[in-house]
């Protein structure tokens, strides 16, 4: 105990009301599981020393079998234990729903009407943390700020694997997936500097990936924000594609200016010119898929190349990967490619992407 006194149980202690109702379950689920693994702990002791074998003054009873009233008490004290714990868990499930907005700043603040929530967009690289404000049109790496007492609305996704975005002192951890986008509320509650992680294995950089989550004053945080903006730095498509390429222990970067659509793009997976994005092809089936597409696949198509940086590029039709090698052979712009099938192994080993050419 006294070893363990100086560690910091920053779970059980943290500075933001959604963390301290998580630390709390964990709590009062514990306390109620002790009340039945204390007293068998306790009875095991004392059934040992009582019925021993020099003791020859405790009761023996060699056709004992059954006795009512010890089965009530073996089966109802766990049963209502297990309702208590599902009653519990029923309810936090819903309550602290990540999806669900705050309805509280704290334990005695409740949410001011009107409280326009702190937007961050949030992509996990390898390996380093991306963190976009759309509200203030900046970004930063490996550092995030927020003001105290204000509502915090996380959109997080990835930019090749899964990852966990996890600030203990803030709020449970929440997925991060390529292609997908999660959803996070959360509030601090107290001025600091917090240590925030991925909680899930990432690769060869994962221990590296880490950064400083400031809980700030809004005074404070209006300075971190200039002082963000008079970085300089611009995050467009090109730098993100830069940035996105895998490094580790990644030092803290500002950008004073960010791309609008930067985010959408990471999510749908079209970032690099010349890729749809993955709401276009979803668009393209909801049309019928490529044989009825017609107009909307266009559209699509023209939306993809526009959001590239090639908005005059305007789409003739839709072609297979084969009619698109005939074209090409055939107006002598490259040379034939020999086509070799896909064999099984292939497919088993992942899925290929293709290019524009």
């Amino acid at each position: 105990m006294a070893a363990l006194s100086g560690c910091n149980l920053v779970v059980l202690n943290p500075a933001g009301d959604v963390a301290s109702q998580q630390g709390d379950l964990v709590v009062i689920s514990t306390l109620l599981m002790l009340l039945i693994i204390v007293p068998v702990m306790a009875l095991t002791v004392l059934f040992a020393w009582r019925y021993r074998q020099s003791n020859n003054t405790a009761r023996y009873e060699p056709d004992w079998d059954h006795s009512t009233q010890l089965e009530l008490v073996i089966w109802a004290a766990p049963l209502l234990i297990i309702i208590c714990l599902g009653a519990i868990t029923w309810v936090t499930t819903h309550k602290l729903d990540p999806y669900r907005p705050l309805d509280r700043i704290a334990s005695d603040k409740p949410l001011p009407a009107g409280a326009k929530p702190l937007e961050v967009q949030v992509v996990a690289l390898d390996w380093k943390w991306l963190f976009v404000y759309p509200e203030y049109g900046i970004a930063s790496v490996n550092e995030m700020a927020a003001p105290v007492d204000r509502q915090i609305r996380f959109s997080l996704t990835a930019s090749s694997v899964m990852n966990a975005f996890y600030v203990p002192a803030l709020a449970g951890m929440i997925y991060t997936m390529p292609g997908m986008e999660t959803k996070l509320h959360a509030v601090i509650n107290e001025p600091g500097t917090y240590k925030g992680f991925s909680s899930n294995y990432s690769g060869a950089g994962f221990s590296h990936m880490r950064f400083n989550f400031l809980g700030l004053s809004n005074q404070d945080f209006d300075g971190w924000v200039s002082k963000v903006k008079s970085s300089g730095g611009s995050l467009d498509r090109n730098a993100y594609l830069t940035l996105e390429k895998p490094s580790e222990a990644v030092p803290v970067q500002h950008y004073g200016t960010v791309d609008p659509k930067l985010f959408n793009a990471v999510v749908n997976l079209c970032v690099r010119p010349g890729t749809m994005c993955m709401s276009d092809m979803a668009a393209i089936d909801r049309a019928g898929g490529l044989n009825a597409g017609g107009k909307a696949a266009a559209d699509a198509i023209l939306r993809a190349n526009t959001l590239a940086g090639f908005p005059d590029t305007q789409p003739t039709g839709l072609c297979t990967v084969a009619e698109a090698v005939d074209a090409a052979a055939n107006s002598g712009a490259v040379q034939r490619p020999t086509v070799t099938p896909i064999s099984a192994s292939a497919v088993q080993a992942g899925p290929q992407r293709l290019a524009n050419p």
